[in-house]
């Protein structure tokens, strides 16, 4: 086992590639409800946003075929350039790499669809440039079933790390006595995990006795 995929990700060691989540690329997708994956990708951003992680966003033939990317990501990083491709392989793209290169970190998340196109290209040869890849399989979209779980074969055979987009996020907080990333974190779980964030809701009001807010209006609820 390489002892650098030992090290946990940390705010400061990991930069994050967002790759592609566009509609037309989403239509495509069949190995996972299209919903949930939209929902996971976006938990995904806001906790990099909440935890200062570099996130890079790239889009392929955007008015050609597969659209703007989705619009609850921009809304996450209104500020962000989207680096525009044709190439399907992000890695053909110079300006992806000296985005990476510039963070100078090694550890590289990657996010996006398809997985056997668009994420499979890029982790190999990332990794064949000295990368750490971190593949967020819940993420991520193929085309087909066997499509995504033969991608992510591919990937782990050749060294790439599997996650999940909950799993970043809380290696990322790691110590619930992190005070200044613990509501964050809360209010990410409360909005895009379920039943966990169900968990959360019961713990705040009904355990530790804390009144309901309508945050929409504002106003306490009793």
């Amino acid at each position: 086992m390489d002892a650098k995929k030992l090290e946990l990700l940390r705010p400061n060691n990991c930069v994050l590639l967002m790759i592609d989540y566009q509609p037309q690329m989403a239509f495509g997708v069949a190995s996972i409800d299209r919903q949930t994956l939209k929902n996971n990708a976006i938990g995904l951003a806001k906790a990099t946003k909440l935890f200062n992680v570099p996130t890079i966003i790239t889009s392929v033939e955007t008015e050609s075929f597969s659209g703007y990317v989705f619009p609850e990501l921009l809304n996450i990083f209104p500020d962000h350039d989207i680096i525009e491709r044709s190439s399907m392989n992000s890695w053909d793209s110079e300006r992806v790499k000296k985005s990476l290169a510039d963070t100078k970190r090694k550890k590289l998340i990657l996010a996006g669809l398809w997985t056997e196109v668009c994420i499979n290209m890029p982790a190999l040869e990332a990794m064949k440039d000295g990368y750490e890849v971190y593949v967020v399989e819940d993420a991520c979209g193929g085309t087909t079933k066997a499509a995504h779980k033969d991608a992510m074969k591919r990937m782990i055979q050749a060294g790439a790390v599997p996650t999940s987009w909950l799993q970043v996020m809380l290696e990322l907080q790691r110590d619930w006595a992190s005070k200044a990333s613990y509501n964050g974190v809360m209010d990410i779980v409360r909005e895009h995990c379920g039943a966990y964030g169900m968990g959360v809701d019961y713990a705040y009001t009904l355990v530790h006795k804390q009144p309901r807010r309508d945050k929409s209006k504002g106003k306490i609820i009793k």
